[in-house]
């Protein structure tokens, strides 16, 4: 199965959207690791915890099959971190799964990756991925090629199983 990276913020990231999309991912037997901007146990805005393994200066696109930001207020630190920004261009560049929900699809607007894509948010960034150039769906989940953007955590279950329905067949890279 797949290696999918997910990115949440050392402060403040969604805890519903790391977990229940988490929980889809390794029910459909892929692997998750997860980065931050520091390594060790990074707060969620609903009281959980997750441990960061690696920092984003670490992360080497070719390990994983995907990468999933997670959203919540905390991951505006995001928004335009180069590290942040560097990793989605590769991946998408390199045809990999790409997904952010909640308010973490701004990230993927500015790094270029929306701008003529279906795509959704949750509602405070509407206009912040329509300026860059995405159509703004209005649904929980929308996938449009190899990216998944969901509007918030209500919707993190849908994302997870549309993300694994993009993972399959994809297998860890040398095996």
């Amino acid at each position: 199965m797949a290696t999918v990276l997910m990115i949440i913020a050392p402060d403040g990231f969604r805890d519903e959207e790391l977990f229940l999309t988490r929980e889809e991912l390794e029910k459909a037997g892929h692997r998750t690791v997860i980065a931050s901007l520091v390594k060790g146990v990074c707060r969620g805005s609903r009281g959980g915890a997750a441990t960061a393994t690696l920092t984003l200066a670490e992360v080497e696109e070719k390990d994983y099959e995907g990468v999933v930001f997670v959203g919540g207020g905390g991951s505006k630190v995001y928004f335009t971190n180069r590290d942040a920004l560097r990793i989605a261009t590769q991946m998408s560049g390199q045809g990999k799964v790409v997904a952010a929900i909640c308010v973490a699809p701004v990230i993927l607007a500015n790094a270029g990756l929306l701008k003529g894509r279906n795509a959704t948010v949750f509602g405070s960034e509407i206009k912040a991925i329509e300026g860059r150039g995405a159509k703004y769906t209005g649904a929980g989940v929308t996938v449009d090629t190899n990216i998944v953007t969901g509007d918030g955590p209500k919707s993190a279950g849908l994302f997870g199983r549309k993300i694994n329905e993009l993972l399959q067949g994809r297998g860890t890279p040398g095996k």
